[in-house]
Protein backbone atom coordinates (compact mmCIF):
# COMPACT_ATOMS: atom_id res chain seq x y z
CA UNK A 1 0.00 0.00 0.00
CA UNK A 2 2.29 2.59 1.04
CA UNK A 3 5.94 3.09 -1.24
CA UNK A 4 9.22 3.52 0.07
CA UNK A 5 9.25 7.00 0.15
CA UNK A 6 6.03 7.28 1.88
CA UNK A 7 7.77 4.95 4.89
CA UNK A 8 10.82 7.38 4.80
CA UNK A 9 8.75 10.43 5.38
CA UNK A 10 6.91 9.02 7.86
CA UNK A 11 10.20 7.78 9.64
CA UNK A 12 11.57 11.44 9.44
CA UNK A 13 8.68 13.84 9.94
CA UNK A 14 6.60 11.32 12.30
CA UNK A 15 3.60 11.34 9.46
CA UNK A 16 1.95 10.82 6.92
CA UNK A 17 -1.66 11.51 5.24
CA UNK A 18 -3.05 8.58 2.99
CA UNK A 19 -5.66 9.90 0.33
CA UNK A 20 -8.71 7.64 -0.70
CA UNK A 21 -7.78 5.05 2.56
CA UNK A 22 -11.29 4.39 1.96
CA UNK A 23 -13.71 3.05 -0.64
CA UNK A 24 -17.38 5.28 -1.35
CA UNK A 25 -19.12 1.67 0.21
CA UNK A 26 -17.01 1.56 3.35
CA UNK A 27 -17.43 5.40 3.95
CA UNK A 28 -21.18 5.75 3.07
CA UNK A 29 -21.60 2.72 6.10
CA UNK A 30 -19.22 4.25 8.50
CA UNK A 31 -21.20 7.61 8.17
CA UNK A 32 -24.22 5.74 8.48
CA UNK A 33 -23.54 4.17 11.28
CA UNK A 34 -22.10 7.36 13.25
CA UNK A 35 -25.14 9.39 12.29
CA UNK A 36 -27.38 6.37 14.03
CA UNK A 37 -24.54 6.67 17.36
CA UNK A 38 -25.40 9.92 17.47
CA UNK A 39 -29.32 9.95 17.06
CA UNK A 40 -28.92 7.50 20.08
CA UNK A 41 -27.30 9.61 22.18
CA UNK A 42 -30.22 12.17 22.29
CA UNK A 43 -31.54 10.46 25.43
CA UNK A 44 -28.27 10.46 27.17
CA UNK A 45 -27.71 13.37 30.17
CA UNK A 46 -24.19 12.68 30.99
CA UNK A 47 -21.11 11.31 29.75
CA UNK A 48 -21.09 7.54 29.80
CA UNK A 49 -18.96 4.34 28.75
CA UNK A 50 -20.10 5.16 24.47
CA UNK A 51 -20.01 8.86 24.58
CA UNK A 52 -18.60 12.16 25.77
CA UNK A 53 -21.09 14.99 25.83
CA UNK A 54 -19.84 18.17 24.25
CA UNK A 55 -21.48 21.89 25.93
CA UNK A 56 -24.89 22.27 24.68
CA UNK A 57 -25.87 18.55 24.21
CA UNK A 58 -29.56 17.79 24.51
CA UNK A 59 -32.41 16.04 22.98
CA UNK A 60 -33.15 18.39 20.44
CA UNK A 61 -29.06 19.55 19.30
CA UNK A 62 -27.19 16.46 20.06
CA UNK A 63 -23.36 17.48 20.60
CA UNK A 64 -20.94 15.10 21.41
CA UNK A 65 -17.39 15.59 21.42
CA UNK A 66 -16.87 11.48 21.23
CA UNK A 67 -18.03 7.86 20.55
CA UNK A 68 -15.91 5.93 22.79
CA UNK A 69 -14.59 2.38 21.26
CA UNK A 70 -16.60 2.61 18.04
CA UNK A 71 -14.91 -1.18 17.42
CA UNK A 72 -16.58 -2.01 20.24
CA UNK A 73 -20.14 -0.47 19.69
CA UNK A 74 -20.39 -2.20 16.16
CA UNK A 75 -18.55 -4.77 14.61
CA UNK A 76 -18.13 -2.84 10.85
CA UNK A 77 -15.40 -0.76 12.47
CA UNK A 78 -13.49 -3.41 13.87
CA UNK A 79 -13.78 -5.18 10.10
CA UNK A 80 -12.79 -1.81 8.98
CA UNK A 81 -9.25 -1.98 10.66
CA UNK A 82 -8.69 -5.45 10.20
CA UNK A 83 -10.02 -5.95 6.31
CA UNK A 84 -9.36 -3.02 4.37
CA UNK A 85 -6.36 -0.30 3.11
CA UNK A 86 -5.99 0.74 6.63
CA UNK A 87 -4.49 -3.07 7.71
CA UNK A 88 -2.49 -2.10 4.84
CA UNK A 89 -0.77 0.81 6.20
CA UNK A 90 -1.10 -0.93 9.48
CA UNK A 91 1.14 -3.47 8.24
CA UNK A 92 3.88 -1.21 6.21
CA UNK A 93 4.45 0.15 9.31
CA UNK A 94 4.41 -1.70 12.35
CA UNK A 95 5.15 -4.97 10.72
CA UNK A 96 2.90 -7.87 10.74
CA UNK A 97 1.95 -8.33 14.46
CA UNK A 98 0.26 -5.53 15.46
CA UNK A 99 -2.25 -4.88 18.35
CA UNK A 100 -4.66 -1.99 19.12
CA UNK A 101 -4.85 -0.07 21.88
CA UNK A 102 -8.30 1.87 21.91
CA UNK A 103 -10.36 3.55 19.00
CA UNK A 104 -13.02 7.06 19.64
CA UNK A 105 -14.73 8.56 16.87
CA UNK A 106 -14.60 12.64 17.61
CA UNK A 107 -17.51 14.23 15.95
CA UNK A 108 -16.63 17.74 16.88
CA UNK A 109 -19.86 19.94 16.48
CA UNK A 110 -20.46 22.98 14.29
CA UNK A 111 -20.13 25.84 15.51
CA UNK A 112 -17.21 25.78 18.47
CA UNK A 113 -16.71 21.88 18.77
CA UNK A 114 -14.14 21.24 21.91
CA UNK A 115 -10.33 21.69 21.14
CA UNK A 116 -7.76 19.08 22.01
CA UNK A 117 -4.86 20.72 23.55
CA UNK A 118 -1.40 19.99 22.28
CA UNK A 119 0.01 16.96 23.74
CA UNK A 120 2.11 13.54 23.04
CA UNK A 121 0.01 10.61 23.15
CA UNK A 122 3.50 9.12 24.32
CA UNK A 123 2.74 11.32 27.71
CA UNK A 124 0.00 8.81 28.46
CA UNK A 125 0.82 5.57 27.56
CA UNK A 126 4.48 5.23 27.49
CA UNK A 127 5.83 1.09 26.43
CA UNK A 128 9.00 -0.76 26.24
CA UNK A 129 9.39 0.12 22.62
CA UNK A 130 7.74 3.38 20.49
CA UNK A 131 6.09 1.53 17.52
CA UNK A 132 2.96 2.90 17.89
CA UNK A 133 0.86 5.17 16.26
CA UNK A 134 -2.74 6.41 15.42
CA UNK A 135 -4.78 6.38 12.39
CA UNK A 136 -7.10 9.40 11.76
CA UNK A 137 -9.63 8.65 8.95
CA UNK A 138 -11.39 11.62 8.14
CA UNK A 139 -15.52 11.25 7.63
CA UNK A 140 -15.85 14.53 5.96
CA UNK A 141 -14.31 16.85 4.38
CA UNK A 142 -11.57 18.75 6.32
CA UNK A 143 -10.49 22.31 6.32
CA UNK A 144 -8.46 24.81 8.32
CA UNK A 145 -12.20 26.10 9.25
CA UNK A 146 -13.78 22.91 11.21
CA UNK A 147 -11.04 21.67 13.69
CA UNK A 148 -8.25 19.69 11.62
CA UNK A 149 -5.54 18.19 13.17
CA UNK A 150 -2.04 19.37 13.64
CA UNK A 151 1.20 17.94 14.00
CA UNK A 152 5.19 19.60 14.72
CA UNK A 153 6.69 17.76 12.36
CA UNK A 154 9.96 16.04 13.70
CA UNK A 155 9.16 16.18 17.35
CA UNK A 156 8.69 12.38 17.64
CA UNK A 157 12.13 12.20 18.15
CA UNK A 158 12.32 15.03 20.67
CA UNK A 159 12.17 14.53 24.02
CA UNK A 160 8.54 13.87 25.90
CA UNK A 161 7.61 17.21 27.44
CA UNK A 162 5.96 17.91 30.25
CA UNK A 163 2.18 17.33 30.45
CA UNK A 164 1.72 18.24 34.20
CA UNK A 165 0.18 21.48 35.77
CA UNK A 166 1.09 22.53 39.75
CA UNK A 167 2.38 18.73 40.00
CA UNK A 168 -0.08 16.19 38.84
CA UNK A 169 -0.68 14.96 35.30
CA UNK A 170 -3.03 17.17 32.95
CA UNK A 171 -2.30 15.60 29.83
CA UNK A 172 -1.71 18.65 27.15
CA UNK A 173 1.46 21.24 27.09
CA UNK A 174 1.73 23.95 28.26
CA UNK A 175 1.57 26.89 25.88
CA UNK A 176 4.76 28.66 27.48
CA UNK A 177 7.16 26.04 27.22
CA UNK A 178 10.22 27.06 25.65
CA UNK A 179 10.54 22.94 24.19
CA UNK A 180 6.86 23.46 22.52
CA UNK A 181 7.55 25.09 18.52
CA UNK A 182 4.03 25.99 17.90
CA UNK A 183 5.21 28.22 14.99
CA UNK A 184 6.59 24.39 12.79
CA UNK A 185 3.04 23.60 13.08
CA UNK A 186 1.46 21.42 10.12
CA UNK A 187 -2.44 21.53 9.66
CA UNK A 188 -3.79 18.17 8.18
CA UNK A 189 -6.39 18.74 5.90
CA UNK A 190 -8.13 16.64 3.51
CA UNK A 191 -10.99 14.79 1.95
CA UNK A 192 -13.86 12.45 3.33
CA UNK A 193 -11.95 8.81 2.98
CA UNK A 194 -8.85 10.29 3.32
CA UNK A 195 -6.74 8.83 6.35
CA UNK A 196 -3.72 10.62 8.48
CA UNK A 197 -1.20 8.63 10.84
CA UNK A 198 0.81 10.81 13.63
CA UNK A 199 3.52 8.61 15.38
CA UNK A 200 2.61 7.88 19.32
CA UNK A 201 5.58 10.59 20.46
CA UNK A 202 4.97 13.82 17.99
CA UNK A 203 3.18 17.00 18.93
CA UNK A 204 -0.44 17.06 18.28
CA UNK A 205 -3.55 18.88 19.02
CA UNK A 206 -6.42 20.78 17.37
CA UNK A 207 -8.53 23.62 17.79
CA UNK A 208 -12.36 24.37 18.30
CA UNK A 209 -14.46 23.58 15.10
CA UNK A 210 -15.26 27.13 13.82
CA UNK A 211 -17.21 26.18 11.19
CA UNK A 212 -21.09 25.07 10.42
CA UNK A 213 -20.29 21.71 9.20
CA UNK A 214 -19.05 18.66 11.94
CA UNK A 215 -16.12 17.63 11.72
CA UNK A 216 -15.71 13.54 12.58
CA UNK A 217 -13.00 11.71 12.33
CA UNK A 218 -12.60 8.11 13.10
CA UNK A 219 -9.56 7.52 15.36
CA UNK A 220 -7.68 3.67 15.75
CA UNK A 221 -4.27 3.90 18.07
CA UNK A 222 -2.26 0.90 17.07
CA UNK A 223 1.16 -0.68 18.56
CA UNK A 224 3.62 -2.95 16.91
CA UNK A 225 2.67 -6.89 19.54
CA UNK A 226 6.47 -6.88 21.06
CA UNK A 227 5.77 -2.62 22.01
CA UNK A 228 4.34 -3.67 25.86
CA UNK A 229 2.78 -0.94 28.26
CA UNK A 230 4.06 0.76 31.47
CA UNK A 231 3.49 -0.04 34.69
CA UNK A 232 1.74 3.06 35.96
CA UNK A 233 0.50 4.59 32.54
CA UNK A 234 -2.89 6.23 32.29
CA UNK A 235 -4.24 3.12 31.13
CA UNK A 236 -7.44 0.25 31.92
CA UNK A 237 -5.09 -2.73 31.42
CA UNK A 238 -3.72 -1.95 34.88
CA UNK A 239 -7.02 -3.19 36.52
CA UNK A 240 -7.22 -6.14 34.99
CA UNK A 241 -4.79 -8.75 36.63
CA UNK A 242 -2.64 -11.07 34.60
CA UNK A 243 -5.34 -13.44 33.73
CA UNK A 244 -7.22 -10.42 33.03
CA UNK A 245 -4.66 -8.80 31.06
CA UNK A 246 -4.01 -12.04 28.60
CA UNK A 247 -7.22 -12.77 27.61
CA UNK A 248 -7.71 -9.16 26.65
CA UNK A 249 -4.87 -9.30 24.78
CA UNK A 250 -5.94 -11.82 22.67
CA UNK A 251 -9.23 -9.70 22.01
CA UNK A 252 -7.05 -6.75 20.62
CA UNK A 253 -4.65 -8.71 17.76
CA UNK A 254 -5.11 -7.20 15.14
CA UNK A 255 -2.87 -9.06 12.71
CA UNK A 256 -0.52 -11.67 13.32
CA UNK A 257 0.11 -12.99 16.65
CA UNK A 258 -0.05 -11.31 19.98
CA UNK A 259 3.88 -11.05 21.23
CA UNK A 260 5.42 -13.06 24.83
CA UNK A 261 8.83 -11.14 24.15
CA UNK A 262 8.48 -7.62 24.86
CA UNK A 263 11.09 -5.55 22.44
CA UNK A 264 13.12 -3.04 25.27
CA UNK A 265 14.55 0.19 23.22
CA UNK A 266 16.48 3.46 24.79
CA UNK A 267 13.25 5.60 24.23
CA UNK A 268 12.61 8.80 26.35
CA UNK A 269 9.74 8.07 29.21
CA UNK A 270 8.25 10.43 31.49
CA UNK A 271 5.17 8.96 33.64
CA UNK A 272 1.87 10.29 33.60
CA UNK A 273 1.87 10.45 37.69
CA UNK A 274 0.50 11.74 39.83
CA UNK A 275 -2.57 10.95 38.40
CA UNK A 276 -4.86 13.40 36.44
CA UNK A 277 -7.80 14.67 38.86
CA UNK A 278 -10.23 12.94 35.91
CA UNK A 279 -8.99 10.45 33.66
CA UNK A 280 -12.13 9.68 32.10
CA UNK A 281 -11.76 11.52 28.96
CA UNK A 282 -8.99 13.64 27.66
CA UNK A 283 -11.42 16.34 27.18
CA UNK A 284 -12.05 16.39 31.01
CA UNK A 285 -7.91 15.49 32.19
CA UNK A 286 -7.25 18.33 30.12
CA UNK A 287 -10.08 21.29 30.95
CA UNK A 288 -9.55 20.12 34.94
CA UNK A 289 -5.66 20.31 34.61
CA UNK A 290 -5.11 23.81 34.34
CA UNK A 291 -2.44 24.05 31.33
CA UNK A 292 -2.51 27.46 29.80
CA UNK A 293 -3.87 26.48 26.44
CA UNK A 294 -2.16 27.22 23.21
CA UNK A 295 -5.48 28.19 21.60
CA UNK A 296 -6.19 31.22 23.41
Amino acid sequence: MLTQQDKTFYAEHGYLKVEGVLTPEELDETRAITERMIEASRSVTASDDRFDLDKGHGPDTPRLTRIKLPHKQDAFFWRLLTQSRITQVLTDLLGPDTIINTSKLNTKAPGGGAAVEWHQDWAFYPATNDDLLAFGVMLEDVDEANGPLMVIPGSHRGPVLSHHHDGQFCGAVDADDPLFQRDKAVTLTGKAGDMTVHHVRILHGSAPNSSERARKILFYECAAADAWPLLGASSYIHGLGQRGFFEDLQDRVITGQPCYTPRLEQVPVRMPLPPARDNTSIFKTQELGGAKSAFG
